[in-house]
């Protein structure tokens, strides 16, 4: 297994390096870094650990891709699959079903819908497929029961409201095929909301009237609202219009690193007081502050000022743009994030929201991946540099997946409750 070999590589090491251990208790108290490392990998086993954002849906609808097989990151970019989680020791995920913003009419609605039912479905017959290692999860619950089972919980998502489309029935269709959240917007604004990062600017100064219906439809649905990607406006009229707390499933904090994406600390204390959670997530440039690529920016514009505009290129023109931009970001790589990047958002977030409203959601398959934490067999590593840090079981349990599974009980229990008003 993964975990014992970090282990036994670092002893490994340590005898090398002539790292004895009054050196190490020097460092660690009265425990050598190879007894924390020990109890915080025994935590780590104990506690339930549940990443709330991977975009893997994208990698399941490729032809001849298997969940069931061990990919190698660095060959197939992929992040994510069975064995890994199961050498990472993460016990549930969430698998987001992610669709790109397109042109906001019926025939984009309509495509939008299809390709967010076909990632759904893949992630179904994944689940089938792999019935002895991984189980469905519809409830807060079923992660610690598939736990006991020796499984790994699979819940799903929806990165993107636009999906929805003009039409709320479709939030219902997607929540009796699995799904627990949606996140209202993504990098672009749509017909629900306003996105932090829409180049041309707020659209509905937050979220739309028909946003509006689509979060209390989900309230109605037991169906988690997640505001991560949205604008700040967005966040303030989530906490005002939704009936459950809300959720940001991948997102960090602005005052550690000054990103539009990141939540604000006056955000992190709303978040709070409304019962809600932050997923902290492994980008980058959402953890630590931008790095100059000046090479890099010089030959990428060089690249954009000599092809067409992007809306009259065709799929392949596209794909072969990406290809080259991809090719000069692996020619011209910047430092990437890392734990200690990491473990200090987590640490701000709990001293200005509260230990009980910080969790995890690493964004693999969909851009997230640090040093320490590249792809998800490494997810352990996160739960060592918090022991290091001081934090114990019981916080680190509430981190990896309390915080979360707490909150998608009372939004259950809130639907329930909407729903026996609404029958009287």
């Amino acid at each position: 297994m993964k975990i014992k070999n970090h282990l036994c590589l670092f002893v490994f090491l340590s005898l090398c390096l002539g790292c004895n251990e009054n050196v190490l208790k020097r460092i660690y108290g009265n425990e050598t870094e190879s007894e924390l490392i020990v109890r915080a990998l025994s935590i780590h086993k104990k506690v339930l650990t549940l990443d709330t954002h991977a975009d893997t849906p994208l990698r399941m609808i490729e032809p001849g891709f298997r969940m069931s097989d061990r990919h190698d990151p660095n060959e197939t970019g992929s992040k994510v699959d069975y064995p890994r989680m199961i050498e990472g020791g993460l016990d549930a995920i969430f698998f987001a079903a992610f669709v790109a913003q397109d042109i906001r009419n019926d025939k984009g609605n309509f495509r939008a819908k299809n390709l967010c039912v076909q990632m759904i479905d893949s992630i179904l017959s994944s689940i089938q497929q792999n019935s002895d290692v991984v189980g469905l999860a519809l409830n807060p619950e079923d992660a610690y029961s598939l736990e006991k089972q020796g499984k790994r919980a699979i819940y799903i998502g929806i990165e993107n409201g636009y999906p929805i489309g003009g039409d709320l029935s479709n939030i219902e269709t997607y929540y009796k095929k699995g799904v627990r959240y949606i996140t209202l917007v993504h990098s672009s604004n749509n017909d629900l909301a306003d996105s932090a990062t829409d180049p041309a600017g707020p659209e509905h100064n937050g979220i739309s009237e028909f946003g509006s219906k689509v979060v209390k439809e989900m309230n109605r649905l037991g169906i988690m609202v997640d505001v991560s990607h949205g604008s700040d406006a967005v966040f303030y009229d989530a906490i005002k219009i939704s009936k459950a707390p809300i959720i940001a499933t991948h997102s960090n904090a602005r005052s550690v690193t000054n990103h539009k994406r990141n939540m604000t600390d006056d955000m992190l204390k709303l978040i709070a007081k409304n019962g809600g959670v932050v997923q902290l997530t492994m980008l980058s440039n959402y953890l630590r502050d931008p790095v100059p690529n000046i090479t890099a920016e010089k030959l990428k514009k060089e690249l954009l000022s000599s092809i067409k505009p992007i809306d009259q290129m065709t799929t392949l023109e596209k794909e072969t743009m990406r290809k080259r931009l991809n090719e000069i970001d692996d020619k011209y790589p910047i430092a990437p994030a890392n734990l200690k990047n990491v473990v200090d958002h987590i640490d701000h977030i709990v001293n200005v929201a509260g230990i009980d409203h910080v969790g995890i959601g690493c964004d693999f398959d969909g851009g997230g991946g640090i040093d320490g934490v590249f792809d998800v067999s490494q997810v352990m590593n996160i739960t060592i540099e918090l022991v290091k840090r001081g934090y114990n079981e019981d916080q680190i349990a509430k981190i990896w997946g309390g915080n979360l599974i707490r909150v998608f009980s009372e939004v259950q229990t809130i639907a329930r409750k909407i729903k026996s008003d609404t029958s009287l």
